[in-house]
């Protein structure tokens, strides 16, 4: 098997495929005509909106050179990553926040990691001192600080920046 397989674990097959194609050139509209692919569905699975399959892989790794099989271990091992994500579900004691705080989206279905950004803003933003307080406690300093948007521009910039000092202690 690919010795770049133990390097390209848990990443979606379609990351994989735009980089190669990026790398050589071409297209992915004409490269998935040469495949007898529609491009949506090329283009979905580049985005990493659809899953590889079986057939469409095979095609894929003929036409590249690739080695037979390698983007379906790749699709194995993203799902494989994907699952545990799904089942160590890290999650804010969400009992600590208001619902009208997420009042765009289900405050259940917020992937706490991956939408860090957003989340730590809209509290610094918009939250109760408990609510600072629990972002605070289940993100840490480090990783605030990192995301925090102290955009001069901001309407929010002077309660960002009073929410800073007042619970961690820094002037931005």
């Amino acid at each position: 098997m690919d010795k770049r397989i133990d390097i390209l674990k848990g990443i979606h097959p379609g990351l994989f495929l735009q980089r190669e194609l990026g790398s050589r050139k071409i297209k992915s509209c004409k490269f998935a005509e040469t495949i007898g692919e529609h491009p949506q569905t090329l283009s979905a699975i580049i985005r990493g909106r659809r899953s590889m399959n079986t057939s469409l892989s095979l095609r894929i790794e003929q036409t590249l050179g690739l080695e037979e099989g390698f983007l379906m271990t790749l699709q194995v091992f993203y799902d494989i990553e994907q699952e545990k994500r799904k089942n160590t579900k890290i999650i804010p004691d969400i009992s600590k926040f208001s619902p009208t705080l997420f009042w765009d989206t289900s405050i259940e279905r917020i992937d706490w990691l991956e939408h860090s950004r957003y989340v730590i803003n809209r509290v610094f933003e918009r939250g109760t001192e408990d609510e600072v307080k629990e972002v605070l406690r289940f993100y840490g300093r480090e990783k605030i600080l990192e995301m925090i948007d102290t955009n001069p521009r901001s309407p929010f910039n002077n309660i960002i920046r009073n929410n800073l000092k007042l619970h961690l202690d820094y002037e931005a």
